[in-house]
C-alpha cells in the first residue's frame, strides 16, 4: 500500500522549476533517507508533499489526499495524517511540554482533559520521555527537545513521519539516539521520509536512498 505516489511531478518555487520528471513511491512501514546538497531541493519536494508549495505539473498523492486538486480548506485535514519534524524543533517557547502538545491536540479538534493528557503521556512514553510535562523547552536539552517533537509528530497516529534534517542541530551522540528513535518507530510500524546531509547516519542505518541532485531525484544504490 503506497503512503506517498508522485509520477512525473515537476516543482517549482516562485516560478522557478526546482525538480523535474520526479517518480517516488514510498509504501507502508518503509524508511527512506532524502539526501542532497543544501539547495538540491530537498526542502522543496517536502514542502510540496505536506502541501505547502503547491502542484501544477505531474500526479501526487499522498495519505490519500490528492497533491494535484488540493483545496486550502483541505490542507489542515492532510497534515493530520502526516507527522513533521524539523530541524529547530520548533517549540512554544512560552509553553510548557504539556501545553505545547496540548495545544496541537485542540487546534486538530480533540475535546475532553482525559482522552488529551492520556495521548500526551503515550507519546512521551513512545520517545523515551518522562517527567517533562511541566517543564519549558529551555529546562531541555537539544536531544530532549527534538524528542518532545517527534512525540509532537505522533500525536494524531500520522500515516507517515517526514523528518527534515532532525538531527542536523544535534550532537554526534545525541543524533544517534535520536536515530534509533526514528528506527524503533519504524520498526513497529511507522513511516519515515527523512532528509538529511549526515552521511555518516545513511551509512549506520542501510535503507532505501534518494537523492536530489541537478534538478532530478533519483534513487541510490548503496554498496554492502
Amino acid at each position: 500500500m503506497s503512503v506517498l505516489n508522485l509520477n512525473k511531478v515537476s516543482i517549482f518555487q516562485n516560478g522557478e522549476l526546482i525538480l523535474s520528471d520526479v517518480s517516488i513511491n514510498v509504501k507502508k512501514g518503509d524508511f527512506v533517507f532524502l539526501i542532497g546538497r543544501t539547495g538540491s531541493g530537498k526542502s522543496s519536494l517536502i514542502k510540496t508533499i505536506y502541501g505547502d508549495i503547491p502542484l501544477k505539473k505531474g500526479i501526487g498523492e499522498v495519505v490519500s489526499f490528492s497533491l494535484n486538486n488540493l483545496k486550502e480548506h483541505q490542507t489542515p485535514f492532510l497534515r493530520r495524517k502526516i507527522g513533521i519534524v524539523f530541524q529547530d524543533f520548533k517549540l512554544l517557547s512560552d509553553r510548557t511540554i504539556f501545553e505545547n502538545l496540548n495545544f496541537v491536540l485542540k487546534a486538530t479538534g480533540w475535546k475532553g482533559k482525559t482522552p488529551i493528557k492520556k495521548r500526551i503521556n503515550e507519546v512521551l512514553y513512545l520517545v523515551g520521555l518522562n517527567n517533562v510535562l511541566e517543564k519549558f523547552s529551555n529546562e531541555l536539552s537539544g536531544g530532549e527537545q527534538q524528542r518532545v517533537a517527534i512525540a509532537r509528530s505522533l500525536l494524531n497516529n500520522p500515516d507517515i513521519i517526514i523528518a527534515d534534517e532532525p538531527t542536523g542541530n544535534l550532537d554526534p551522540q545525541t543524533s544517534l539516539e535520536i536515530m534509533e528513535l526514528f528506527q524503533t518507530l519504524n520498526k513497529n510500524g511507522m513511516t519515515i521520509l527523512m532528509a538529511t546531509h549526515d552521511y555518516n547516519m545513511i551509512v549506520k542505518f542501510p535503507s532505501k536512498v534518494l537523492k536530489c541532485e541537478n534538478g532530478e531525484v533519483f534513487e541510490v544504490v548503496q554498496k554492502n
